[in-house]
């Protein structure tokens, strides 16, 4: 079992390593009653996506969420 665990780890590093933390996001934002679903189109990170749909919520006092 000693030895089973590193190989394990090392597998799951490199198994981490070649996945993408970027792709197309979709933010849903509501006014009026209204909601209307916005993709980014492109491939972008989370945190970016994050950034991108809370400026929805900025414009015209939409409320949006990240999908």
């Amino acid at each position: 079992m000693k030895k089973v665990a590193p190989i394990a780890i090392i597998a799951l590093i490199g198994a981490l390593s070649l996945t993408s933390c970027k792709k197309v996001y979709t933010c849903a934002c509501t006014y009026n009653g209204v909601t209307t679903e916005v993709s980014s189109g492109v491939k972008i990170s989370h945190k970016d996506a994050k950034t991108w749909c809370t400026t929805y919520n900025n414009t015209a006092g939409a409320s949006c969420s990240l999908k």
